[in-house]
């Protein structure tokens, strides 16, 4: 989030569409590739749909056709993309990887996730114990 603000106060907008949209083809990718991966690894789980595998292999085909295009003609803006991607890589480490965190760093995230929630709307807030109802 804060390289993305970052990028919109120096670029244009256009550009940040560019970063984001390489993004989210990248991961769009790795799904459907966990996708397939699962099919083959677990084969007995549940899933409430099933389609042929034929269909995620052809999506990855197209999906590489249009990655390695779009690293041949905009490796900068590829490259701006991975490192956005990479910017949640110390996030991943301190909130979930490292499990004996102090109770200080515990509450801190605690009280950014609450914000978060209030600020979105996503989630009704569990914040500062039980609230009445």
């Amino acid at each position: 989030c804060l390289a993305t603000l970052i990028i919109m106060l120096v670029g244009d907008t256009y550009t940040l569409i560019n970063y984001v949209s390489f993004i989210n083809y990248l991961c769009y990718g790795v799904t459907i590739i966990g996708l397939i991966v699962l099919r083959w690894k677990k084969p007995k789980i549940f899933r409430p749909i099933k389609v042929n595998l034929l269909i995620p292999m052809t999506y990855l085909a197209f999906w590489a056709f249009l990655l390695i295009f779009s690293l041949y003609s905009e490796p900068v803006v590829c490259g701006v993309g991975l490192i956005i991607i990479l910017t949640g890589v110390p996030v991943f480490f301190l909130g979930v990887y490292w499990r004996n965190k102090p109770k200080c760093v515990n509450r801190l995230i605690e009280s950014w996730t609450c914000w978060g929630q209030k600020l979105c709307f996503v989630v009704y807030p569990q914040c500062g114990g039980a609230e009445e109802e």
